[in-house]
């Protein structure tokens, strides 16, 4: 059908930007009216020309099509970053399966209507001899307030407003008299909220030949217009973070300015102090540590090209730069890239886009790259450089794998297996840094009984509860909390016991067994204020402290090299998710942990400790070999058609009723298996068989097409709503799209909008 109706929105700053108005597009447009374009609307009572963006172009319409206005005209050229971030939206509902209105709250900057913060000053006006002769008549008079400016300002010619009023307690009257009389001067000026309040100290170093020559590459290739994605795989210590500083430079030679995304704000601190030191007051940082007008600051300073750099998580990567030359993704492989709301995107894909659309770069960089990127790599979409020696010329950490199974064997039941604990012993002597990694928090551990088996969990969410100080249990999922019980509610035994292994447990374990050691610990429990995770971090940095204990975010990029042994505690932990990527995140994890030692002069070592110690992951991660890892772990994805063999849609439905979950997770499937269906005999192919997982046929295959479900999502229920899904896997990501589209238009716009149908797509293009 033909798209003749936009919808249009008018004020992109509101927080309201739910609030398009629909019109006409005329014939002659038709060709020209797509999301992000910038029209001539008449808009109100007086029909007053006013410029639109372009959200949606539709076929159909709410109101009667004779009452719509129609566009008056469209506005040439696509250079306004908003115009740029309104298309950038229209992509991400099409790839993510979002709503239009949900994809335009995520990229457009500083949705909240903030006031500008003003610097307000009090100038001497009148010559000083002028000055001088008001003071002496206004201390005859015993004008103390007007002689006290007076002095003050011919002492100091300008002054703050807030001196003025609160340190010489002068009165709004008093000045505004002085003003009148020509005395003083009141000006007002528009201050910006700066997040970066201390430009570090980096020194800039020599980059190596390897190095040198990856930095000139790029370069070379955006300057020719070849603005593939370049992916910098380069082991721990190898001076990654050296060479996109020379990219940036080299970008702010061309008059460009660059994003820097990190998966952590716990990485913010460190890649902060190294920016400012090379670039100055020219960079800044967007995350969600910030208030609503230091991020509205930001983005007005962005785009009036007062800063070359913004650094931040994936939020950063919505900033409105005029003039984007580069985006720089460290840490590529990291999870947190993709959004766990909807829309559901992950900032890579979304960084392509955004950089297609501002004629701008990509550029990658880890240590253990994603399989998806690596593979694009391997098949030529991105160009591959490596770096295989570490910046100081040292060696990768000796790793030891700690079998968990036979220390307990031999009577050892600490935490801590006896190899370790004799290193943390040599490193407190020798007055080295030690770090201490859990995948775990606090005292946050499930209870259950060892007679039957019982587990205490949430009556509103099929999840266990996690047992905290004081004798609570508590639901991390709608917040229910209970008292701790002594007795089993099953069978009536008092074995029943929580299963700590947090944090807070380590760091209390490390104090009993060394007493002088200084411990700091790092987790979603200490890093709760704004500025805690520079503290810990800097303290750490200047010594302060022997040992750092933390979750995921102390191993993430850090570079302390004072640090020479790393302790991984419970290494098999994420190979018991139910996810996929299990095994690649274990290997990522294991790597980057062990990365963290030896990056100074001194050697590293490192002890993994668990109960798998012949696990592929864990063998290939104390090996800290990338390519071995990836050919077994490419070899099950092929075999399984996960991505990058194949891409995976998942719809999910959420009800108050389960059967109304489960009869809209049934219909999506349906539809996905008559689609599939369809293609085969378009192709002249036939339905796979003897291909069922269930006999109700939850699992079916039709070449190239695998639909998997309804069934209960991996938590299916959360605060008592109901959560059913669909999975289908194929080999063509535009066929994936085409089925969403089918599915989402058989639910109601109400739905869509009360978020009860979501989608979630792995992006993976084939490799």
């Amino acid at each position: 059908m033909k798209k003749e109706f936009a919808n249009i929105i008018v004020d992109i700053s509101h927080e309201k930007v739910d609030r398009p108005f629909g019109y006409r597009i005329p014939e002659a447009l038709l060709t020209q009216v797509r999301p992000g374009v910038r029209v001539n609307i008449p808009f109100g009572a007086g029909n007053t020309l006013r410029t639109g963006y372009v959200v949606e172009v539709t076929d159909r319409t709410d109101f009667p099509a004779e009452r719509l206005k129609e566009i008056a005209s469209v506005i040439p050229g696509a250079s306004e970053p908003s115009q740029r971030l309104i298309m950038l939206a229209a992509w991400m509902k099409e790839q993510y399966g979002s709503t239009m209105i949900q994809a335009l709250k995520t990229v457009l900057p500083a949705r909240q209507k903030v006031g500008t913060k003003e610097q307000k000053k009090v100038e001497l006006a009148a010559l000083p001899k002028e000055a001088q002769e008001l003071l002496e008549r206004a201390e005859k008079k015993h004008q103390t307030a007007k002689a006290r400016l007076l002095k003050a300002l011919l002492g100091e010619p300008v002054l703050a407003w807030e001196r003025v009023t609160k340190e010489l307690k002068i009165t709004t009257q008093t000045l505004k008299g002085l003003e009148a009389d020509g005395v003083i001067r009141l000006t007002s000026s528009v201050m910006y909220r700066n997040p970066v309040t201390e430009h570090g100290f980096y020194e800039k170093k020599t980059l190596s030949r390897a190095q040198q020559e990856i930095a000139d590459s790029i370069l070379d290739s955006f300057d020719r217009g070849d603005m593939r994605t370049g992916l910098i795989h380069g082991i721990t210590g190898s001076g990654k973070t050296e060479v996109y500083l020379e990219l940036i430079a080299g970008m702010i030679q061309r008059g460009k300015q660059a994003i820097v995304l990190i998966p952590e704000i716990a990485l913010t601190y460190q890649t902060v102090q190294r920016f400012t030191g090379r670039f100055g007051s020219r960079v800044s940082v967007m995350n969600s540590t910030l208030s609503a007008g230091e991020k509205q600051d930001q983005c007005r300073r962005a785009q009036k090209g007062e800063i070359d750099v913004m650094i931040g998580p994936r939020s950063a990567l919505f900033v409105p730069f005029p003039n984007l030359g580069m985006i720089l993704i460290d840490e590529e492989h990291e999870t947190s890239y993709k959004s766990e709301t909807s829309p559901k995107y992950h900032a890579r894909e979304t960084a392509e886009e955004l950089a297609r659309l501002s004629g701008a770069m990509v550029v990658l960089g880890s240590a253990t790259p994603s399989l998806e990127a690596y593979s694009r790599a391997e098949s030529g979409q991105y160009r591959l450089f490596t770096l295989k020696e570490r910046l100081t010329g040292g060696m990768l950490p000796e790793v030891e794998i700690a079998d968990l199974r036979e220390e307990l064997r031999q009577g050892n039941r600490s935490i801590f297996s006896r190899s370790l604990q004799e290193k943390l012993r040599q490193r407190l002597e020798r007055k080295e840094q030690s770090m201490l990694f859990l995948n775990r928090r606090g005292y946050a551990g499930f209870v259950s009984c060892r007679s039957c088996g019982y587990v205490c969990k949430c009556p509103h969410c099929d999840v266990s509860l996690s047992e905290h100080r004081g004798g609570r249990l508590v639901c991390h999922y709608c917040g229910y909390e209970q008292q701790t019980v002594s007795v089993c509610p099953s069978c009536g035994s008092k074995y029943i016991l929580g299963f700590k292994a947090g944090t807070e447990q380590i760091e209390e374990q490390i104090k009993k067994l060394f007493p002088g050691a200084r411990v700091l610990r790092m987790d979603a429990d200490t890093t709760r204020t704004k500025e805690s995770y520079e503290k810990i971090l800097s303290s750490f940095a200047k010594g302060e402290a022997d040992i750092l204990v933390g979750t995921q975010m102390i191993v993430k990029g850090h570079d302390f090299p004072a640090v020479t042994l790393v302790g991984v505690l419970a290494a098999d932990l994420s190979l018991s998710l139910s996810d996929y990527r299990a095994g690649e995140r274990t290997f990522q994890l294991l790597t980057q942990a062990a990365g963290r030692a030896g990056r100074g002069e001194r050697p590293g070592q490192v002890v993994i400790q668990t109960y798998q110690p012949e696990h592929y992951s864990i063998r290939y991660a104390a090996a800290q070999d990338y390519e071995g890892f990836y050919r077994e772990e490419i070899m099950y994805r092929e075999l399984l058609s996960y991505p990058p063999a194949s891409h995976i849609l998942a719809v999910q439905f959420f009800a108050k009723r389960e059967e109304e979950a489960k009869a809209g997770a049934e219909e999506a499937a349906q539809y996905a298996r008559q689609f599939a269906k369809r293609e085969a005999g378009e192709r002249g192919g036939q339905e796979s068989t003897g291909i069922h997982w269930s006999q109700d046929k939850r699992c079916s295959v039709v070449p190239d097409t695998v639909v998997i479900g309804p069934a209960p999502a991996l938590i299916g229920r959360i605060n008592d709503v109901y959560r059913y899904g669909v999975y289908v896997k194929n080999k063509s990501y535009e066929k994936l799209v085409e089925i969403k589209d089918g599915i989402e238009a058989m639910r109601t716009s109400k739905e869509r909008m009360q978020g009860l149908c979501q989608f979630d797509f792995d992006p993976i293009h084939n490799f």
